[in-house]
């Protein structure tokens, strides 16, 4: 493995499939999903794998949809470790028994993320679509007699900010050391659910406070992580440690990312692993080279101070929002697109006040937008 550098990417994201048993509403695939037929085969993703390693990256994140939907799941975890990477599933848990666990960490895993959709499971069907929840109870169960590394992780958003105590108790109760509360981000079928979803100012002030109880609680236990919803920040966050600078994702079909959501910016041509190796996409790319350094940008941010720290915050953000993929990210208060997600915050505001928290699927159905299988 060649030797780490400032330029190499750190971290290989793995998109392994789209197919998923969930539908959760807030998924960050994109609407259009990669059918099973146009997968990478196992040969391919070995050879990414060693491409990687090649060059640089430590570590290979395995999502979806839902990774272990594919069968060659542990021919794929043993051809990462043999490059040398450190493997991270990402996982809902599903399809999985006691069994395929411990095959799985036999294969050489590393770090398992368990996906919660919440703390109940009422909610948690009403957000995925699935009957899960009690199956995810039974892996956590599981974990507790296997040597690997455990991360939880919550998505948050408006529906379920009220069960953060009992979520927490979740964590306290297993073998994990790490556990993420992640808002919900606003890419793809979240983006659609938006309305939805943001939770209110008075909710993420509650939620901060509790976090930082939380914390202050369980220093040297837990390693609790908070993401904020963006729309609600002062300045934004460097969206994937800034475009094309330290991660890489390669979707099911091979085509070669800079994040989740770069295929909404509109003109953008990705290059595919089948034809090019990973080196000469990270270092000559069209897509990777496009917001990287500083030419692109706009003002504020070709003046600010900050833009070796935000890199102007989310190129998709920016497109989605501003409808310029090179605007300053519309969440910064200095940016002149701000007052549009004030207008937004504003609305989700005045509407909560108008309406009960929870709302049913059955008085009001079509809130809900959720992925289809692939």
């Amino acid at each position: 493995m060649t030797s780490t550098s400032a330029n190499d990417p750190l971290a290989l994201i793995a998109e392994l499939t789209h197919r998923c048993p969930l539908h959760c509403v807030y998924c960050s695939n994109p609407l259009a999903l990669t059918q099973r037929t146009t997968e990478l085969s196992t040969a391919d993703w070995s050879r990414v794998f060693q491409e990687a390693a090649a060059l640089g990256v430590l570590q290979a994140d395995f999502t979806g949809g839902e990774p272990l939907t594919r069968p060659d799941i542990l021919d794929l975890i043993r051809a990462a470790r043999a490059a040398g990477l450190y493997v991270n599933l990402i996982t809902s848990g599903m399809p999985l028994d006691e069994s395929r666990l411990e095959a799985l960490t036999q294969a050489g895993l590393d770090h398992f993320q368990l996906s919660f959709q919440g703390a109940r499971e009422e909610t948690a069907q009403e957000i995925s679509g699935t009957k899960a929840h009690a199956q995810k109870l039974r892996v956590l169960e599981w974990l507790k007699h296997h040597r690997l590394a455990v991360t939880l992780n919550f998505v948050i958003h408006r529906r379920n900010l009220d069960q953060l105590p009992e979520m927490l108790a979740l964590a306290e109760s297993s073998s994990a050391t790490r556990v993420e509360f992640a808002h919900v981000q606003y890419y793809g079928w979240a983006f659609a659910n938006r309305d939805s979803l943001l939770p209110t100012r008075e909710q993420l002030m509650q939620s901060v406070d509790f976090f930082k109880k939380s914390q202050e609680r369980l220093t040297g236990k837990i390693r609790i992580e908070y993401v904020v919803p963006d729309y609600y920040a002062k300045y934004p966050k460097p969206c994937m440690g800034g475009w094309g600078r330290k991660l890489m994702l390669i979707t099911p079909n091979g085509d070669a990312l800079p994040c989740h959501a770069a295929r909404v910016i509109p003109h953008l041509s990705f290059e595919n692993v089948k034809d090019h190796s990973l080196q000469e996409i990270w270092e000559s790319s069209e897509a990777f080279q496009k917001f990287r350094g500083e030419s692109w940008m706009q003002d504020p941010c070709k003046t600010c101070d900050r833009r070796t720290q935000d890199f102007g915050g989310c190129r998709c953000q920016a497109f989605l929002l501003a409808a310029d993929a090179a605007a300053t990210d519309p969440v910064c208060s200095l940016a002149p697109q701000r007052p549009k997600v004030d207008a937004i915050l504003a609305t989700v505001a005045q509407a909560s006040a108008c309406a009960p928290t929870n709302i049913s699927t059955e008085s009001k159905p079509a809130w809900l937008y959720r992925p289809n299988p692939a």
